[in-house]
C-alpha cells in the first residue's frame, strides 16, 4: 500500500469505541444487535461484498445503502443500515456511521472502511474485507467441527454409561445377591463394577453440582484474573492434537488480520491495537503487546515474535524478510495462506485419528462391563445345568 495512503489513514480514522478483549474479530461468532437479533458472519460478509460491487459500479454510497437496506429482512441489520444511511445522508462519513453501529461493525471493520475512504479505494477495501471475513468464518467452522465432534461423542458416551451404572447394573446386582447370597461371592471385577454403580447412584448429584460449580468458577476466574487466563490458554496450546490445531489457527488468524489491515493502509500500531481485541488467546495477546511495544520503540517485529514461543522459525524469518523488503503485508498473506491450509489438514487428520481412539476406549469400557456382568451369569448357568 502506498505511503501516501498510510499517512492519510493515520490522519483520518473512524472513531472506534473501546472494546473488551473478548470482542472478537469481524463476525467471529455473530454479533448481536441492540435488539438481540444475531447478525451472522455470513450476512455481514454478503452485505460487504454486495456493497463493494455496487460501489465499483459507480453507484453513490447512499443509493447503495438504500438498495441493500431494501434487500434485508426485518431485523437488527436492517435497522442498523437505515441509521447508517441516514447518518451518511446527513454528512457523516461511511466509516464513522459504521462505527456508531458498533454492535455490528467492530473496530477492524470500521478502520478498514476508513482506510478505503482515505485512499479513495472503498470498493477494493470492502472486497478485501469480505474475503477476509469469509476466510475467517471457514477456518472457525472447521476448528469448531474438529472440537465439537469428539465432545459430542464423549458426552453421549458418558450419559449412556451413567444410565447403565444407575439403572441397569443395580438390577443385575439384585439378581446376583439373590443367587450367590452376598456380593463377596462374586468375582472381583464384578464387585468393582457394582461398587462403582452403588457409588454413582448415591453421589451422582455431588458430581453434577461440583461440575457446575467448577465450570462457573472457571468462567469467573478466566474473565477476571489475567494470570489464570494466561495459564489456561497456555495449557490449551500444549494439549496433544488440539494444541497444535489451536496454535496454527492463531498464527493464521494473526497473519491474515494483521496483513489485511496494513495492506489496507491502517498504520502498524493501530492495526496491532485492533488485533489485540480480535484474538481469543491471552498468550497470543501478550505476544501482540510485545510486538506493539517493539514497534513503538522503533525496533522490528520479528524478534518479539521469535521470543513468544508461538511462531515457528519459518514464520519469523518470513516476517523478517518482509520487514527488510518493505513487503510485510505480502509476507503475512503468504503465511496466512500456508497456515490456513495447515489448519484444514490438521482438522482432517484429527478427525481420522480421534474417531478410532474414541471407538477403542468405548469398546474397552463396554467390554469390561459386559465381562463383569456376564461372568457370574455363566456360573449360574453352569449350576443350573
Amino acid at each position: 500500500m502506498p505511503k501516501k495512503l498510510q499517512r492519510a489513514v493515520a490522519v483520518k480514522k473512524a472513531p472506534v469505541p473501546a472494546r473488551a478483549a473478548g470482542a472478537a474479530a469481524s463476525g467471529s461468532t455473530g454479533r448481536r444487535s441492540l435488539f438481540g437479533q444475531r447478525v451472522t458472519p455470513k450476512v455481514l460478509a454478503e452485505f460487504t461484498n454486495q456493497l463493494a460491487v455496487l460501489l465499483d459500479a459507480g453507484i453513490p454510497v447512499t443509493k447503495c445503502l438504500r438498495i441493500l437496506e431494501g434487500q434485508m429482512p426485518p431485523g437488527g441489520m436492517k435497522r442498523a443500515l437505515v441509521e447508517v444511511r441516514e447518518d451518511v445522508e446527513g454528512g457523516t462519513s461511511l466509516s464513522e456511521s459504521f462505527a456508531k453501529q458498533d454492535h455490528i461493525f467492530d473496530p477492524l471493520y470500521t478502520n478498514m472502511v476508513a482506510a478505503g475512504e482515505a485512499g479513495g479505494v472503498q470498493d477494493v477495501i470492502l472486497t478485501r474485507l469480505a474475503d477476509f471475513m469469509e476466510r475467517q468464518e471457514e477456518i472457525k467452522s472447521r476448528v469448531k467441527g474438529a472440537l465439537a465432534y469428539p465432545a459430542i461423542v464423549m458426552v453421549i458416551a458418558v450419559v449412556v454409561l451413567v444410565l447403565v451404572f444407575i439403572f441397569v447394573i443395580p438390577q443385575f446386582k439384585a439378581i446376583f445377591v439373590q443367587q450367590f447370597g452376598s456380593e463377596q461371592s462374586l468375582p472381583k471385577i464384578t464387585r468393582l463394577v457394582i461398587g462403582a454403580a452403588d457409588h454413582l447412584q448415591a453421589y451422582w448429584w455431588v458430581y453434577l453440582v461440583s461440575a457446575g460449580v467448577l465450570y462457573a468458577l472457571h468462567r469467573v476466574l478466566y474473565a477476571k484474573w489475567s494470570a489464570y487466563q494466561w495459564n489456561v490458554d497456555t495449557l490449551v496450546l500444549r494439549l496433544p492434537l488440539f494444541g497444535t490445531l489451536m496454535r496454527r489457527t492463531l498464527v493464521a488468524r494473526f497473519s491474515r488480520t494483521f496483513g489485511t489491515l496494513i495492506q489496507s493502509g491502517v498504520p502498524h500500531l493501530e492495526a496491532l491495537n485492533i488485533l489485540r481485541s480480535a484474538l481469543p488467546n491471552q498468550r497470543m495477546i501478550d505476544a501482540v503487546e510485545k510486538i506493539h511495544g517493539s514497534i513503538r520503540e522503533g525496533a522490528g517485529i520479528a524478534v518479539p515474535m521469535g521470543k513468544s514461543g508461538i511462531f515457528d522459525d519459518i514464520v519469523v524469518n518470513m516476517v523478517d524478510v518482509g520487514e527488510q523488503t518493505g513487503e510485510l503485508d505480502r509476507m503475512l498473506s503468504k503465511i496466512a495462506d500456508r497456515y490456513e491450509v495447515e489448519v484444514r489438514r490438521t482438522v482432517d487428520s484429527t478427525f481420522k485419528l480421534i474417531e478410532p481412539i474414541l471407538l477403542v476406549v468405548m469398546a474397552v469400557i463396554v467390554g469390561v462391563i459386559v465381562f463383569a456382568l456376564f461372568t457370574p451369569l455363566l456360573e449360574l448357568m453352569k449350576k443350573i445345568g
